[in-house]
């Protein structure tokens, strides 16, 4: 499948801004099973400086300086990638219990596999709690294939926890959002990160786009989609696997990976700080196209 993807953020000031630093992580990793065929950063006012880096995990970072006065912020990020579907997610890899995953994690002390290790503690976002662990227990039997695990937990967010954007807020705890079951796909996903780790297992944060389609019989409208977010897990013998507990699946080729990380704070899409402006007005649009 071959996607294009346009992202649009505006802030809308109440004075005027002086200056501004930015720095977005928009553009969409190249993997083995997506290609990123062209992508763009175009930012209104023009910057002064314009620079592209590869942060700590490898996720590409657009950093950006506008020096002149303006009361309007405009990033629009156009991308095209091509994901394949020919992945096999349930191969002979992944018969491991999860028992035998956590041994091997404490275990090996190898180069390949001392980056796992960081996905296996807190993150500023995400932290181990005994209710989180009494939650993920229930999915974690004894001697349950990890891939079963993850797939009965996912499943049971997906279940027990309603969609609501109206409930939850960037700094939302999630202790909040396990007491009322509500939340949206980057608390799902912070969620399901937690309850893993405190089996002692290794999770990370992915951000990116799906596609969303219009109900039958009506015209899909410009801007409506918008950022998603997963999970992924770690498996010895195949590395890491995605997991996406807001649409209960395990993302194929319809999931775009942008970025990932030990929790949000690790991918934000955009953040930057400017001089004055006073109060601001945000609006974000997500168009996500097949071609």
């Amino acid at each position: 499948m071959n996607y294009r993807i346009i992202h649009i953020t505006e802030y809308e000031y109440s004075g005027m801004v002086g200056l501004c630093h930015n720095e977005a992580r928009l553009k969409p990793r190249a993997l083995p099973h997506q290609t990123c065929l062209k992508s763009n950063v175009v930012v209104t006012p023009m910057p002064v400086d314009y620079l592209e880096r590869t942060d700590f995990f490898g996720n590409t970072v657009s950093y950006f300086s506008v020096q002149q006065s303006h009361k309007k912020l405009t990033i629009t990020a156009t991308s095209e990638v091509s994901i394949s579907p020919e992945r096999d997610l349930f191969d002979s890899g992944n018969n491991q219990t999860w028992e035998e995953v956590v041994k091997f994690i404490r275990e090996d002390r190898t180069g390949d596999f001392l980056d796992v290790l960081q996905y296996t503690i807190d993150s500023p976002m995400v932290e181990s709690t005994d209710e989180l662990l009494e939650y993920a227990l229930k999915s974690f039997k004894p001697g349950a294939l990890l891939i079963d695990a993850v797939n009965d937990l996912m499943r049971r967010i997906y279940h027990d926890f309603t969609y609501d954007p109206e409930f939850t807020t960037i700094a939302t705890p999630l202790s909040e959002v396990l007491e009322h079951k509500r939340g949206v796909c980057q608390d799902f996903a912070h969620l399901a990160i937690a309850c893993i780790r405190s089996m002692g297992l290794a999770a990370r944060y992915v951000s990116g786009y799906i596609e969303t389609l219009p109900p039958p019989g009506k015209e899909k409208l410009v801007g409506t989609d918008a950022s998603h977010a997963w999970f992924s897990v770690f498996f010895p013998e195949t590395g890491w696997l995605d997991f996406d507990p807001t649409n209960n699946q395990m993302p194929m080729d319809k999931h775009i990976t942008v970025a990932w990380g030990r929790d949000f704070d690790d991918v934000t899409p955009l953040k930057g700080i400017a001089f004055g402006g006073g109060q601001h007005r945000l609006s974000v649009s997500v168009d996500v196209r097949s071609f």
